[in-house]
């Protein structure tokens, strides 16, 4: 492939940007990623809530049950946020593309997004009336599709922020690695909303607790997310030119590339495969493992140590072996993982030994897909505006981000509908005896499948291909 018009892809070179600069990046992602864990880990724990939950004093503010064709409240409003959001990536990846701001392309959204992103997080799990209403249902619906807008509006323009920092192989390896490690950091706090919740638990009720616990994290990750806005001056180390696509246009050309295409289909089928997972995991841990939810944070951690354990060891390997192999191993052993959830309180292994086997093993895939997915969209972005003459990041990482989210919904709505199998058919009492939690053990098994089919479809990716053509971006 060759460049069709080297000169419109830059006037001028921006200097690099020093590991201090990306590291003060990596704060934004530990802020956005504390809301987006709170919402992942525990919107669905909080108004769809299990035994466990219920028998501490939980109340319940939504419709429970299956509603129509087999779908819960929560499902249609979760995959409805998430819907919602995936059709506004690309609206706003081609307005932060085409922003002419004097502070640049991208740090004008995460700047002013900050503090609604934050506040509208915390009024998710605060309903305006007590007990079961369609006013509560209507409000949570309304304060989702907020927070979807919300993220997609920071998000969207941070995650095109990485190539334009990371200009070279090295630096996109390196932020990439930095902000997956701020990433886990920020969903560990996200997991502490219980234990924190117990601190004041006994003065203001369960309900209360967690309202007051995830206010205090909201307010800890708007002053994480405002850090890089102020901090770092985009004009200095990105290409601020606009593009001139609009955002159907931008959008098109960007599904024209046949290797981001591969690489977003295996995306949308990860995806379905680790929402599954991380809605299901609370209740992996407090029905199948039989443990308290504070269990959850303790756990988190584990997983989260021996992952980081593996950081070193993925930055240096996927410099010298590439991305690929890597992250086609992650997808197989990941399935794997997920397979064997589907066994856990069985055997007579104690729900704590089960906690630690399954940490442990999902650790190792975790530390390779939480780093390379991204610098493979940078390594896809930089190759493109190489060869098209137009800088587009913005549509590259709203692009992936509607596909993956569109994944995410289909995840969103089958869980909650999937995880009353079983539970369901005990409560009616028939003649067949199904396990109560069937329908948990059913989610599991769908998670292993999708990133199983998402390992084999990513084995169509090129990165051989792309590589070169970034090689000859740098040379120039």
């Amino acid at each position: 492939m060759q460049p069709q018009n080297e000169s419109s892809v830059a006037s001028k070179t921006p200097k690099l940007a020093s590991n201090k600069i990306l590291w003060l990046f990596a704060v934004g992602q530990l802020g956005w990623a504390m809301l987006s864990g709170i919402i992942t880990n525990w919107l669905v724990y909080y108004y769809q809530p299990g035994q466990d939950f219920l028998s501490k004093g939980q109340q319940l503010f939504v419709t429970q049950g299956a509603v129509v064709l087999g779908l819960t409240i929560i499902g249609i409003i979760t995959a409805s946020g998430r819907i919602f959001d995936a059709v506004t990536d690309p609206l706003i990846g081609s307005l932060s593309d085409r922003c002419k701001h004097k502070l640049g392309r991208r740090i004008p959204f995460m700047r002013y997004t900050a503090v609604p992103f934050a506040v509208v997080t915390a009024l998710v799990f605060f309903s305006p009336v007590e007990g079961v209403s369609w006013v509560n249902n209507l409000f949570l619906a309304v304060m989702v599709l907020l927070f979807y807008l919300c993220m997609t509006c920071y998000c969207t323009p941070f995650n095109a922020l990485i190539p334009e920092l990371g200009r070279t192989q090295k630096l996109r390896i390196n932020v990439s690695t930095f902000i997956s490690t701020t990433y886990f950091l920020g969903t560990a706090f996200a997991y502490v909303v219980p234990n924190l919740a117990g601190m004041f638990e006994t003065s203001v009720g369960v309900a209360w607790s967690f309202r007051i616990a995830i206010g205090i994290l909201a307010v800890l990750a708007m002053i994480c997310m405002l850090i890089p806005t102020f901090v770092i001056k985009e004009k200095e180390y990105a290409n601020t030119t606009p593009s001139t696509s609009p955002a159907i246009t931008s959008l098109g050309k960007t599904f024209k590339n046949k290797e981001f295409r591969t690489f977003v289909a295996s995306d949308v089928l990860y995806w379905i495969a680790l929402t599954m997972f991380q809605t299901g995991l609370p209740y992996y841990i407090t029905e199948l493992m039989n443990l308290d939810d504070d269990y959850t944070f303790l756990l988190f951690v584990l997983m989260s140590g021996v992952s980081f354990a593996f950081y070193p060891l993925v930055n240096i390997l996927a410099k010298r072996i590439g991305k690929k192999p890597l992250i086609v191993f992650a997808f197989i052993f990941f399935a794997a993982t997920f397979a064997l959830t589907t066994c856990v309180g069985k055997f007579g292994l104690p729900g704590l030994v089960w906690g630690i086997i399954i940490g442990v093993l999902a650790a190792i895939p975790m530390a390779i897909l939480g780093i390379l997915p991204q610098a493979v969209v940078a390594d896809i972005a930089e190759a493109d505006a190489f060869t098209t003459g137009e800088k587009r990041e913005g549509m590259f990482y709203a692009a992936r981000t509607f596909a993956f989210k569109l994944g995410q919904s289909i995840s969103l709505l089958s869980f909650t509908s999937v995880s009353l199998i079983g539970g369901m058919a005990s409560q009616a009492g028939g003649p067949i005896d199904i396990p109560g939690d069937l329908g948990l053990r059913i989610t599991a098994a769908i998670a292993a499948v999708f990133c199983l089919a998402g390992g084999i479809v990513f084995m169509r990716y090129h990165e051989k291909n792309v590589l070169k053509v970034n090689e000859q971006a740098e040379e120039l």
